[in-house]
């Protein structure tokens, strides 16, 4: 784990200069100004072109869950469910747009975005819940990838846990972007990485935590999936940032899952921090890792 590349540096100085706040440092209504003040910042019309977007609800178990459906052509192979990061507390389904057209034209799939309902005001399990739901009605007999983002990539896991554990439906793959799994704040790559200097801190990272979980669900293995008996779950690729406070528990959880007997993809990028995958159109490296996972994806679904 070394410096910031260069353009990962010159994104987080664009940032800086904007003079946002961290997210840990006001209410939940100040975190969602500052990631909407964010995303206004940067330009429009992002990712690849799609056949069909189409918005759509199902029936969630507080209410209609939206979602949002990519298909990149005239048809498409499999499903990947994406679940956005934002602490849990934030994201929407625009903000991750540009990233699931990327996907859909990568792989060939089907990517549905998940706007699950965010804490504090619905906290553990009531965002799973919703991508439960979205999992059950969505899942049919292609294959399935359950993908990701940071608080993303912890609902991700937490899926394929829960489906393996309640019977299906059947997932084939989970995909988990540099996730959150663990409420253990002395990882060396928290104490390296977690001052602020890298877009996240973790000081939000407690934050978001104290939002999301209370201290009596923090050994839940749905809420802390490093916690669980990761035995029998499916394959994961499992993507780091090298400069990311998240970064040492997403390797300790690949490993985990590895002793488990689970199949692991580990990619590595050293110089990156947290939130580089789905900065697509804004750095290179961001485009070029969503071309190599989404190559992964689909020669995966491929054989199945």
């Amino acid at each position: 784990m070394g410096p910031l590349d260069p353009e990962m540096q010159a994104m987080l100085d664009r940032r800086n200069a904007l003079g946002l706040p961290g997210f840990s440092t006001g209410t939940v209504a100040d975190v969602r100004r500052i990631f909407a003040e964010s995303q206004a910042a940067l330009p429009p019309n992002r990712g690849a072109a799609v056949a069909t977007m189409e918005d759509f609800s199902i029936d969630g178990p507080d209410g209609p869950v939206r979602m949002r459906r990519y298909v990149a052509g005239a048809t498409s192979h499999g499903l990947i469910l994406y679940l956005h990061g934002g602490g849990w507390t934030f994201g929407t389904l625009d903000g991750f747009d540009p990233v699931c057209r990327q996907l859909a034209q990568v792989t060939g799939a089907a990517v549905v975005s998940v706007d699950y309902r965010l804490a504090p005001e619905h906290r553990f399990p009531g965002p799973l819940d919703d991508a439960w739901a979205a999992l059950q009605a969505l899942a049919d007999t292609g294959p399935v990838a359950v993908m990701g983002d940071s608080a993303g990539g912890n609902l991700a896991a937490a899926l394929a846990i829960r489906a393996r554990d309640r019977g299906g439906p059947h997932i084939d793959l989970q995909v988990l972007l540099y996730p959150v799994v663990s409420p253990d704040f002395e990882r060396p790559s928290y104490v390296k990485f977690g001052r602020g200097d890298y877009l996240l801190s973790a000081d939000d990272m407690r934050w978001f935590w104290d939002h999301y979980v209370s201290v009596a669900d923090r050994a839940h293995p749905e809420a802390v999936p490093l916690a669980a008996d990761l035995a029998g779950l499916p394959e994961a690729f499992v993507v780091l940032a090298g400069c990311d406070p998240l970064h040492d528990e997403g390797l300790a959880y690949a490993a985990a899952l590895r002793r488990a007997g689970v199949a692991v993809t580990v990619r590595d990028h050293p110089g990156m921090a947290h939130g580089f995958f789905t900065l697509v159109d804004l750095l290179g490296a961001a485009n070029r890792e969503v071309e190599a996972v989404g190559g992964l994806i689909a020669t995966a679904f491929a054989r199945i």
